[in-house]
């Protein structure tokens, strides 16, 4: 067909497009005719990638942007019909897509990616309205793969297919829809990952050149969406026994220890993390991702990781001091620079995780390999951690590693907290390994939970409001921690009370050699261990939405419990009765669920203020753990707490009982 807008000046053109934006935005029928607009479209990908400046660049553009916005609205209720007709002849009359590609490979690197976003939101569409792909769309990036050149080309490529992929995660028909894709894309992927993960990093030396890095963090991105989609569609498509994290992760680890840059080792730890941790697309997909039983065998990451571990990989773990907005900053005479947090994070979480996978392996098939070598892989652990940090920042206690270092970010201090008493329970269940030998041997080697959670109340200065907010949010994991520590909490509250005289005791040598300072002052003072707290807010949370946030019950095995409620979310829908929803604002919580019972010590005891050695840890654990109590079953019985707590309850009054004098 010809082009008759291709006569139209750059003027006339820029006057057509920017109506038919104006008409998107409100929601209205373009101005001109449907084949004007169309042509005006076209005109604007019609420019040879060489002579894409000034006026000319704008117009593509302008072109591509109402094009994008054109496609992203084709499923909206009462849209023109005129749109339809647009979308229709450009690309089944004019064959626009192959005019979109090309820009793919234009040196713009505004231009391609403004190329590889239209692209995408094309290829949806046409999955939704014919269930195919676009073949125009497919050749181009199966080519791009087949090269594995790093360009504009590649990157919009790789970009356009993981938008792809995340686009109809958030769909109704997704599993047919990405089986169709992933079987198009998944040879191809595979040798492409391969170049770049390993063949190219060998023949550049050691590591990957500033511009390949980026391609191979779109990359990265690539594989958490191809593995995330695996999950959706495994039981329409048989895409092999290993994602390609799996089958790769030995040439991740390399990465991370090479000299490749450190934005690409930062996000491959990320990655990993993510993977062990099975959170691959929480942060783009609708309701989270999991994989069904069986499909993500994520021991085998964790054996490569614990491989990598033995073999000294943590030796060869950079980790440079911390960025700051606009870039590093200038450090003063005298003073240290703090390392990048992002980074230890990611490593001790992956190792962390690794160790309690193989663990809960060795524990599985009667073995003891795992449990004598966890506490090896621990201390090398710490022993990274102690060369990034320095001795200033270093604990007065080995298992204060898990409050400095997860002290601004409360998400992963539930996971790092749950992952060491995930730990201690499965070394535990090892013959001989119970007792307080045990809980000796994971002191030493900072992971007894005893003293996690005395220094997590430390963190939070024993204030139970702010365990109340862990309790009320959207993440469960501090719940999943709570109860689980609980549980055990009530069967060793020998170990409980030798885990606060310890660190007691460790307190009072630090107080001594910083010169006086009294001990809990100090540890409700320290910014190392003061915890961060965020609220999410209720409208984001899936609390009102009926379904149960977690199972479990106050008790393991006792038939007792069996009546016990399931914690369930109530139906009745109390946050937005009471007004306790504000869209867009953090967590809004009525004055009675802070109003604190009055301070009071357990029976038998006395409480002194805030700091004063007279009251001990235990003591201060006690209370803090009664005012939560009370609070919760007064909210509970007013039909304010958001899901029956009751199983919850009942393990806080076994506690309870437990402190209380004998």
């Amino acid at each position: 067909m010809e082009v008759d807008g291709r006569q139209d000046s750059t003027a006339e053109l820029f006057s057509c497009l920017s109506d038919a934006y104006e008409c998107l935005v409100t929601s209205s029928p373009p101005k001109h005719p449907a084949a004007h607009v169309a042509s005006a479209l076209f005109s604007g990908l019609c420019e040879p990638p060489a002579e894409l400046h000034g006026a000319r660049w704008e117009l593509t553009c302008l072109g591509l942007t109402v094009l994008g916005r054109a496609l992203g609205s084709a499923a909206v209720p009462g849209r023109s019909p005129c749109w339809t007709d647009v979308l229709k002849t450009l690309f089944e009359d004019m064959e626009a897509m192959s005019q979109i590609v090309r820009l793919f490979q234009t040196g713009d690197v505004v231009v391609s990616h403004l190329a590889a976003k239209t692209a995408s939101l094309y290829v949806v569409h046409l999955l939704n309205e014919s269930g195919t792909v676009s073949s125009v769309w497919q050749e181009k990036c199966l080519q791009a793969f087949h090269s594995s050149v790093p360009g504009t080309e590649l990157d919009a490529c790789l970009w356009s297919l993981t938008d792809v992929l995340k686009k109809l995660l958030k769909g109704t028909r997704e599993a047919v829809l990405l089986g169709k894709v992933l079987v198009t894309f998944d040879p191809s992927l595979r040798a492409l990952t391969s170049k770049l993960l390993i063949e190219d990093r060998k023949e550049e030396g050691s590591g990957f050149g500033h511009h390949r890095g980026v391609t191979v963090c779109l990359l990265l991105d690539l594989l958490e969406a191809l593995t995330a989609a695996s999950w959706t569609c495994e039981a329409e498509v048989d895409l092999g026994p290993q994602t390609l994290i799996q089958s790769h992760s030995s040439a991740l680890l390399t990465a991370v220890s090479c000299s490749s840059p450190y934005f690409v080792k930062r996000q491959i730890l990320l990655l990993l993390k993510r993977a062990l941790f099975q959170k691959l697309g929480e942060d783009w997909s609708l309701g989270g991702l999991k994989p069904s039983s069986g499909s993500s065998d994520t021991s085998v990451l964790a054996r490569c990781v614990l491989t990598a571990v033995a073999n000294n990989w943590l030796e060869s773990v950079q980790v440079e001091p911390a960025a700051f907005f606009g870039g590093t900053r200038q450090v003063e005479a005298g003073e240290g620079q703090k390392p990048g947090g992002v980074m230890q994070r990611a490593v001790s979480l992956v190792v962390l995780k690794s160790v309690q996978l193989q663990m809960e392996r060795a524990g599985a098939a009667g073995g003891v390999g795992g449990a004598s070598d966890a506490w090896r892989f621990l201390r090398g652990l710490w022993g990274f951690l102690r060369r990034c940090c320095g001795s200033p920042a270093e604990p007065r206690h080995t298992c204060g590693w898990i409050s400095v270092l997860f002290a601004e970010q409360d998400d992963d201090l539930m996971e790092a907290s749950l992952t060491c008493l995930s730990i201690f329970l499965a070394y535990r269940q090892s013959p001989g390994r119970d007792g307080e030998a045990g809980l000796e041997a994971a002191c030493a080697s900072g992971c007894n939970p005893h003293c996690h959670f005395v220094l997590l109340l430390q963190s939070v200065s024993f204030d139970h409001s702010i365990l109340l907010d862990f309790l009320i949010s959207a993440e469960t994991r501090f719940l999943e921690y709570f109860v689980l520590y609980l549980k055990y909490l009530r069967e060793d509250w020998k170990g409980f009370a030798a885990a606060c005289r310890s660190l007691h005791a460790s307190d009072r040598s630090s107080a001594d050699v910083s010169g006086g300072q009294r001990p809990a002052d100090k540890a409700e003072s320290s910014p190392c261990v003061q915890l961060v707290c965020r609220n999410a807010p209720l409208g984001d949370s899936s609390l009102g939405s009926g379904l149960r946030l977690v199972e479990y019950s106050s008790d393991e095995s006792e038939a007792e419990d069996a009546e016990d409620p399931e914690m369930e979310l109530g139906a009745s829908g109390p946050f937005e009765a009471t007004g306790l929803k504000h869209p867009g604002s953090p967590t809004a919580v009525p004055e009675e669920w802070n109003s604190s019972a009055e301070r009071k010590a357990p029976p038998g005891r006395t409480l002194s203020g805030p700091g004063q050695a007279s009251c001990d840890l235990s003591d201060r654990a006690v209370l803090c753990l009664s005012e939560l109590k009370k609070v919760v079953a007064r909210l509970h019985s007013k039909k304010l707490f958001p899901y029956n707590p009751s199983a919850l309850l009942k393990l806080l009054s076994q506690v309870e009982r437990r402190g209380q004098p004998s």
